[in-house]
C-alpha cells in the first residue's frame, strides 16, 4: 500500500500531535511557498566590517549618482555603508542609548499616566530604536527620544541636527506630501513632551516647523490616552499606532488642519516601534497583548489568527517587546517578526513568519536585531546582535557555514484500529543540496511510548529508502544541516503494510 504525505501548508503548533493529525506541526527555517515546505535561503556578508553597537533600524537608498547606501542605527550611534566601506556619521554629542528594555515607568514604557504628564522618566527605559527616511537623496534619521538629523551622503561628515524640528521625537515619518512628521514629540508652544502629539513640517521644507498662516506646518493631539508608538506610510495615507489604538491619517488639504486622523481600531495597539510591517495595502503587527493584527486600507483592524503563537507568548523575554522587529520579504509574499526568546537570553533569537499568499505560518531560530526587505538592494538585509550585516536569500549556507533546518508532521493516522508497518519511502525532494535526514516517531496510542526510527540519510536524487517502523500514529521529520543545504518537499510516498488490528 502506498500512502502520499500531503499535509496542508502551514505549521499547526497550538494542539497536541493527535488533535493536529494530518498537519505539519513543527519546524525551523522552513517556509511554505506555493503550498509546499521549502528551506529558506542562505545569507552572505554585505561587508567584512561589523557595526558598533546593537542595530535596531536600517534603511537603504540610492543617490542621484545611483550609489547604493545603507544607514544603520545602533544603540551607540549612526553608521552608513557606502561604496563598500562602513563609516561612522553619529551626530556630535549624541550619547549612547539603552541596549535592553527595563520595564520602568514614565514615557517610553508603561502607560501614559505613569508619572506626571510634564515630567518624563529620569532615564531611558527602552532599547534605542531608529527611524529613517529619504529627503530627496539626503538621509533623515531620528533615534527614539532624540531629535531629527540629516546626512548628505558625505562619509567624512557627521549627521547634523535639522533646524526647527522638535528636540524629542518618538518616531520620525516621511509623508507622501513631502512633509516630515514627528510622532510623539514636544508641543510647539510649551515645549513639553506630549506622547500623543503629532507635528509635521511645511511642505518641502524640513526645517520649517512653526505653525501659522504663512506656513503649512501643523500640530495635532491624538485622543484616547496612551502614547504614540510608531507610524507607517500606507498608500497615500498614514497609519499611527498608540499602545491602545490605530489611527488613519488622511490628507484633506484644509488650511487649518491639512491632515485628519481617524481611529480605525481599538484595543489593537503596537508592542514596539519596529513591530509593524506594510505589505501592499495591508499592515501587519504585533500588539501589547501578543495578538497579531492586520489592517487593510479602507477597512478595520482585525485579529490575525496565528497557529504558532503559543510558543511566542510563553517565551517572549520579559520587558523586551520593544526589540521585536517586523519586516517583509516581497519575493515570497511574507511578513516576519524577529523577537527575543527567554530560552536564549534577552536578545532577538527567533522569528515567526506569515505568508500573505496562502495564510501559512512558520518559524525559525536565527538571531537578527534588524531586517529590511530587498529594494533598492537586490536582496533583503539583516543584522545580527554582534553587528554582522548580511544579504539574505542569497546562497544556501550561513555565510559559508552550515545552518540547521527541520520540519515535522503531527500524527499521521491511517486507521486508529490498525497497526501499520512502514516499509520505505519514495522521496519527492526538489532542489536538494546536501543530505536530508528522515526520522519516524511511532506510537500505538496518542500518549503511548515513542519508538524512533532513523535518522535515515536521503541523498540528492535517491530513488528509494528502505526501513521498518511499526505503529498506529506516526510523526515524520525531515531535517538538514550542511553547507550548502536546500530542499523543497513535494509529495513523498510511503510504502506501508497492515500489521494487524487491536
Amino acid at each position: 500500500m502506498r500512502i502520499p504525505l500531503d499535509p496542508p501548508p502551514g505549521l499547526w503548533a497550538e494542539d497536541t500531535s493527535y488533535a493536529a493529525a494530518g498537519r505539519w506541526a513543527d519546524g525551523s527555517n522552513v517556509r511554505f511557498w506555493r503550498g509546499r515546505p521549502q528551506v529558506i535561503g542562505g545569507w552572505e556578508r554585505l561587508t567584512g566590517q561589523t557595526l558598533s553597537g546593537v542595530c535596531r533600524g536600517a534603511f537603504g537608498w540610492t543617490d542621484r549618482a545611483g550609489i547604493l547606501t545603507f544607514a544603520f542605527g545602533t544603540h551607540t550611534g549612526l553608521q552608513v555603508w557606502r561604496g563598500g566601506g562602513l563609516f561612522d556619521v553619529t551626530p556630535a554629542g549624541l550619547a549612547p542609548g539603552q541596549v535592553d528594555g527595563a520595564g520602568g515607568q514614565g514615557f517610553g514604557t508603561g502607560t501614559y499616566s505613569s508619572g506626571r504628564f510634564s515630567e518624563p522618566a529620569a532615564g531611558e527605559f527602552f532599547p534605542r530604536t531608529w527611524s529613517f527616511g529619504a529627503w530627496g537623496e539626503v538621509l533623515l534619521a531620528s533615534p527614539r527620544g532624540g531629535g531629527l538629523y540629516a546626512w548628505a551622503n558625505d562619509p567624512a561628515s557627521a549627521a547634523a541636527p535639522v533646524a526647527g524640528a522638535p528636540g524629542q521625537i518618538t518616531q520620525m515619518l516621511m509623508a507622501p506630501t513631502d512633509q516630515v512628521f514627528a510622532l510623539g514629540c514636544n508641543e510647539e508652544v510649551s515645549g513639553v513632551f506630549n506622547p500623543l502629539c503629532l507635528r509635521h513640517s511645511s511642505v518641502r521644507k524640513n526645517n520649517e516647523w512653526t505653525t501659522g498662516p504663512a506656513t503649512t506646518a501643523r500640530e495635532y493631539i491624538l485622543p484616547g490616552g496612551g502614547r504614540i508608538v510608531a507610524g507607517r506610510v500606507i498608500g497615500t495615507s498614514l497609519l499611527v499606532w498608540t499602545n491602545h489604538a490605530l489611527f488613519l491619517g488622511s490628507f484633506v488639504g484644509a488650511v487649518g488642519q491639512p491632515w485628519r486622523f481617524d481611529r480605525v481600531g481599538e484595543r489593537c495597539g503596537l508592542i514596539g516601534p519596529q513591530a509593524v510591517a506594510i505589505a501592499g495595502q495591508s499592515a501587519y503587527w504585533l500588539g501589547p497583548d501578543l495578538q497579531f493584527y492586520r489592517y487593510d486600507l479602507g477597512g478595520a483592524a482585525e485579529v490575525l489568527p496565528c497557529s504558532v503563537r503559543r510558543d511566542l507568548v510563553e517565551n517572549l523575554a520579559a520587558s523586551q517587546g520593544d526589540k521585536i522587529c517586523a519586516s517583509t520579504t516581497s519575493l515570497f509574499g511574507e511578513v516576519r517578526w524577529d523577537y527575543p526568546d527567554q530560552r536564549d537570553g534577552v536578545e532577538n533569537s527567533r522569528y515567526v513568519l506569515f505568508s500573505t499568499l496562502d495564510g501559512a505560518w512558520s518559524r525559525g531560530e536565527m538571531a537578527r536585531t534588524t531586517m529590511i526587505d530587498a529594494g533598492p538592494a537586490a536582496y533583503p538585509v539583516g543584522v545580527d546582535p554582534q553587528g554582522g550585516v548580511f544579504h539574505h536569500e542569497r546562497g544556501h549556507s550561513a555565510d559559508g557555514a552550515a545552518f540547521s533546518w527541520f520540519i515535522e508532521t503531527a500524527d499521521q493516522v491511517l486507521d486508529e484500529d490498525l497497526t501499520v508497518m512502514a516499509l520505505g519511502l519514495w522521496p519527492d525532494l526538489g532542489d536538494q543540496a546536501g543530505p536530508v535526514k528522515l526520522s519516524l516517531f511511532s506510537r500505538l496510542a496518542p500518549q503511548g511510548d515513542v519508538a524512533v526510527s532513523g535518522p535515515f540519510a536521503l541523498a540528492p536524487g535517491q530513488a528509494r529508502a528502505d526501513f521498518r517502523a511499526n505503529g498506529r500514529f506516526f510523526r515524520i521529520r525531515f531535517a538538514g544541516g550542511s553547507a550548502p543545504t536546500a530542499c523543497r518537499i513535494g509529495k513523498p510516498v510511503f510504502k506501508v503494510a497492515l500489521a494487524g488490528g487491536r
